[in-house]
């Protein structure tokens, strides 16, 4: 009879374990259709905003638009290294997906970075690496970005999202 029970209960915690695990929007894994149209942006972020336009039009490139909901799925991955104290590209798929979805893009980058004080320092750093600043100077129409800082260290955690839109 205890045998019974037990295996009565295990079972509803397997169930109840498997149904509580969902995940919440913070996590990177949204792929609401909703556009974000309302961002605001700190100083940092418009910093890094001009300088990359900046350096894109030097070099005779277009200049990128800045669209709010690719700033706001920036944040949300910065939310999310904070929150999980990592530095990564995890869940790139899901972002890329969801602006292929919801604001027709084509192709899809990213930059992060760590712990620089600065836009410009944060900017010089990928100008310095080969695969962010490909990114930089890739054949993109729009680009939104984050700056987050941890509340607890006082570190900033960057995320850059690039896209072509469809034509």
């Amino acid at each position: 009879m205890k045998a019974k029970m037990f295996r009565v209960l295990l079972s509803l915690a397997i169930v109840f374990t498997m149904v509580s695990c969902s995940s919440d929007s913070s996590d990177g894994t949204s792929t609401d259709k909703k556009v974000v149209t309302n961002y605001n942006y700190n100083e940092t972020e418009l910093k890094l905003i001009t300088l990359i336009n900046n350096y894109r039009q030097t070099i005779g490139l277009n200049t990128l638009e800045v669209i709010n909901h690719i700033s706001f799925k920036s944040e949300e991955h910065n939310i999310y290294m904070i929150e999980h104290n990592l530095v990564n590209h995890d869940y790139f798929q899901e972002r890329s997906d969801n602006l292929i979805l919801v604001l027709g893009a084509e192709r899809v980058g990213e930059n992060i970075a760590y712990n620089y004080k600065t836009a410009e320092n944060a900017f010089s750093a990928w100008m310095d690496s080969p695969g962010h600043r490909a990114n930089i100077e890739g054949d993109y129409t729009h680009f939104g970005l984050a700056v987050t800082t941890d509340a607890q260290t006082g570190k900033k955690y960057y995320t850059n999202m690039f896209m072509k839109k469809k034509q």
